[in-house]
């Protein structure tokens, strides 16, 4: 079969890894160009991204190009229409991290009919985590890829349908049931509904961040982070996250300057204190980012330091403030809070009868992978007492 597409990217780099996944689950014939070991590779993407380097490139045969497209994108070009195999389910989980594969196959074993919808990569936010080294039972940690690759085949393992690449419209009650329309057209209807959506990195929202996202600015070292081996890279932020992906940075990076608002990191004391024994990484308390700069790729960041502005030098840049709920489709239908987290009772049920939340997008929530999965346990267990006492 001749090839319906060039993929160009790498296999440390966990999107290409899903996409190459996702193609080979629909049975797409595509040629792979790693660009680790094709020198020409990394000339041909930023010409074909206007000088940005952003994996993974799809070309179709066509000559058209894809620049890091979702599975759905994916698909909608290739007119490949995902369909449930029926209309009515027990349960609807929307979401495939941690905290909705765990309910799904819990709520499976019980016997309930279950279908998990997914607009991404499955495993959400896990996926594309380069090792979780604080999961419960891996004494030697496990990637986020074969975490959720084994979450994913436990699930279906009792039977859960999964549909991917697949958006969730809108969500609404009718007499009982809760009916689930999808952004292609499909509804199904089922007696309870999951709301696992996770969430996604926020931006500062600064001069010059949406210009070099792709050309300097990132949110995922593990991706990108082989980009900037033996240069100057920042990191933005003073979580665990940043501080964490700080430290991954120095297997490719000279050196790494951590910029934070506040006078210290709000991190563990433990990561916070490996930082700072580190020798090439510099954190930088009470800088504010105002913008970047840089001619075709970014070169500067402009600080705010106590009042006085500063300029630092940079080859890349890792923004890791925070993490914003994926709710904003759910507006007007389910109760959130300013931020946009889901609400819920002590029973994890949202403010609309029979539907329900856990993980990273509901309210209160740790967003930590364990915790996740416990909320997912939790939710499955409300979930059937709700199916037991509501007829």
């Amino acid at each position: 079969m001749t090839a319906q597409m060039t993929l160009y990217g790498a296999n440390w780099c966990p999107d290409c890894r899903n996409t190459k996944m996702y193609l080979g689950e629909i049975g797409v014939e595509y040629d792979w160009v790693d660009i680790d070991k094709d020198p020409q590779a990394n000339k041909r993407i930023a010409d074909l991204n206007n000088g940005k380097r952003v994996i993974p490139t799809i070309v179709l045969s066509c000559g058209e190009v894809m620049v890091n497209p979702s599975n759905a994108q994916v698909a909608e070009r290739l007119g490949i229409k995902s369909t449930v195999s029926k209309r009515f389910y027990d349960l609807v989980v929307v979401g495939s991290g941690p905290a909705g594969l765990t309910a799904s196959l819990y709520a499976a074993r019980e016997g309930l009919d279950v279908l998990v919808i997914e607009r991404g990569p499955v495993g959400g936010q896990a996926s594309v985590t380069d090792r979780l080294d604080n999961f419960p039972g891996f004494p030697e940690g496990i990637s986020g890829r074969e975490f959720s690759d084994r979450l994913r085949r436990q699930a279906e393992r009792f039977g859960v349908e999964l549909l991917l690449a697949t958006e969730v419209a809108k969500i609404s009650a009718d007499h009982g049931y809760i009916d689930t329309a999808m952004a292609d057209g499909q509804i199904v209807r089922s007696r309870a509904t999951l709301l696992a959506t996770g969430s996604t990195y926020r931006r500062l929202n600064v001069p010059g961040e949406e210009d070099f996202i792709g050309a300097g600015i990132h949110f995922c070292a593990t991706c990108d982070g082989p980009f900037y081996k033996d240069k100057r890279v920042a990191v933005i932020g003073g979580g665990n996250s940043a501080a964490e992906e700080s430290l991954f940075l120095t297997r490719f990076a000279k050196s790494v300057d951590v910029l934070v608002r506040g006078d210290e990191m709000s991190a563990s004391s433990f990561v916070v204190e490996k930082l700072k024994e580190h020798p090439h990484i510099t954190i930088h308390t009470n800088s504010k980012v105002q913008g970047f700069q840089g001619d075709g790729s970014l070169s500067h960041i402009i600080v705010d330091h106590l009042g006085q502005t500063q300029t630092l030098e940079a080859d890349g840049v890792f923004v890791f403030i925070g993490l914003k709920p994926n709710t904003g489709w759910l507006a007007d239908i389910v109760d959130r809070d300013g931020p946009g987290f889901l609400v819920t009772k002590p029973n994890l049920e949202t403010s609309l009868p029979g539907v329900f939340a856990a993980g990273d997008a509901r309210l209160g929530s740790t967003k930590q992978a364990a915790s996740a999965a416990g909320e997912g346990a939790t939710a499955a267990l409300m979930i059937r007492e709700y199916l037991r006492t509501s007829g």
